[in-house]
């Protein structure tokens, strides 16, 4: 079974919320809690536990956040449905995902709702360190930002608007793309996918700028050697994408928090 809070303590609590799925995080999640708290305070934090071995949901919830608990590993895609579903269920209008690793930095949190407001025709915005100042903020290896590139390209392409950064996890959804996620959401590396399953289901998305930082703790599954590998998935992952069903989304669907992942 999978733990998660009790929807009553939530009745009277912000509609906004940010899901940050971690994985032995222990070493950054306080804090990541803790800047989401202090720059963000109208939001309500959830970490997502994703079968951590060490002690990251207990560090999670001394630091303040509500924490769902996976016996064992999903991937983050398995995590962020995770999320979204509790967001659905819970009646949540905004979604934002902070990563667990110290990267995403919350004081960019409000550029990404004062840009969803002021653009109401927007359904998901994204936080871009390509957009920001050139020299500012982490901006990931050379290989990586080589690959980066290369998506960037085929999803501008594919959608007919420019992307600068598809790899980025910082990004906000309104309740049309909390809906959508929670019923239907990669699990392999997903923010690539995510961007063509707003396009797919005509909902419109952009991108801000931000700065990110190094993650604190831990170590990115992704290293120089997989570089390769992990661009040639995520290519092949774009195409096969492009051609597999989705299912519909009605407004106001009520996704059970349990019962959205697929392996």
């Amino acid at each position: 079974m999978t733990d998660r809070p009790s929807t009553r303590a939530l009745a009277t609590r912000p509609r906004h919320l940010a899901i940050v799925p971690a994985y032995n995080e222990s070493g950054a999640i306080a804090d990541v809690v803790r800047d989401l708290r202090t720059h963000a305070p109208d939001f309500d934090v959830l970490v997502i536990d994703d079968g951590s071995t060490d002690r990251t949901s207990d560090a999670a919830q001394l630091a303040g956040a509500l924490v769902i608990r996976h016996p064992f590993n999903l991937g983050i895609g398995g995590a962020m449905q995770c999320g979204y579903a509790f967001a659905a269920e819970n009646g949540y209008e905004l979604a934002v995902q902070v990563d667990g690793d110290g990267q995403h930095d919350a004081r960019h949190v409000h550029e990404l709702v004062a840009y969803l407001r002021a653009h109401p025709g927007l359904d998901m915005v994204t936080g871009s360190r390509f957009l920001a100042t050139a020299g500012d903020g982490y901006r990931s290896s050379a290989s990586r930002r080589v690959g980066i590139r290369i998506f960037a390209r085929v999803i501008s392409a594919i959608t007919g608007s420019p992307v600068t950064d598809p790899t980025s996890g910082f990004r906000m959804t309104t309740r049309r793309g909390i809906e959508l996620f929670a019923r239907d959401y990669p699990h392999d590396y997903p923010e690539v996918e995510a961007i063509l399953m707003m396009h797919a289901h005509r909902l419109a998305s952009a991108e801000v700028p931000v700065t990110m930082r190094s993650r604190t703790s831990g170590v990115s599954s992704i290293n120089p050697t997989r570089s390769i590998y992990y661009m040639i998935k995520v290519l092949l992952a774009i195409f096969i994408g492009l051609f597999r069903a989705r299912p519909n989304v009605e407004r106001g669907y009520p996704a059970p928090v349990a019962a959205q992942h697929t392996l």
